[in-house]
């Protein structure tokens, strides 16, 4: 990658600090080249990569998940429209879970606090099916050892 873009070039350009684009780098999630120097040269396709990576962290999504998409790119090719399809439609499914989700812990907070009662023994919430109750009280998952 005889030229390509300085560490400094990326980090302004892309709006992410150098100390990120290194963190990237040791997930594996962009790559660089060394010059004779030793400096880092990037490819102007690391420009769209972090990019996505911004867009994708921002919704939630893991950097295991996002290296996992980013492996489905070919190596040094700018990211485009249809790589970008495919990968949020991997992504939409476990958003839409994750929404449904968070969704039903609202409404349970809501009967919660509609209930007002917090009973510690009989609350649905903080003691569903209470199914070490009938042992008695106190601990019952202590590991002696």
């Amino acid at each position: 990658m005889a030229g390509g873009l300085s560490v400094g070039e990326v980090a302004r350009r892309s709006g992410v600090a150098v100390s990120t684009l290194h963190f990237y780098e040791t997930k594996a999630l962009i790559r660089s080249d060394r010059t004779d120097g030793n400096q880092r040269r990037y490819g102007r396709e690391v420009l769209r990569r972090v990019a996505i990576i911004k867009v994708a962290q921002e919704m939630g999504i893991s950097l295991s998940d996002i290296g996992a998409a980013l492996q489905s790119l070919p190596d040094g090719r700018t990211p485009n429209r249809e790589d970008w399809s495919h990968i949020s439609r991997r992504w939409r499914n476990d958003l839409d879970r994750r929404i449904r989700q968070l969704q039903a812990l609202r409404d349970g907070l809501d009967d919660c606090i509609g209930c007002g009662c917090l009973s510690i023994d009989k609350c649905a919430l903080r003691n569903k099916d209470d199914r070490l109750g009938h042992q008695g009280a106190g601990p019952r998952r202590l590991s002696v050892g």
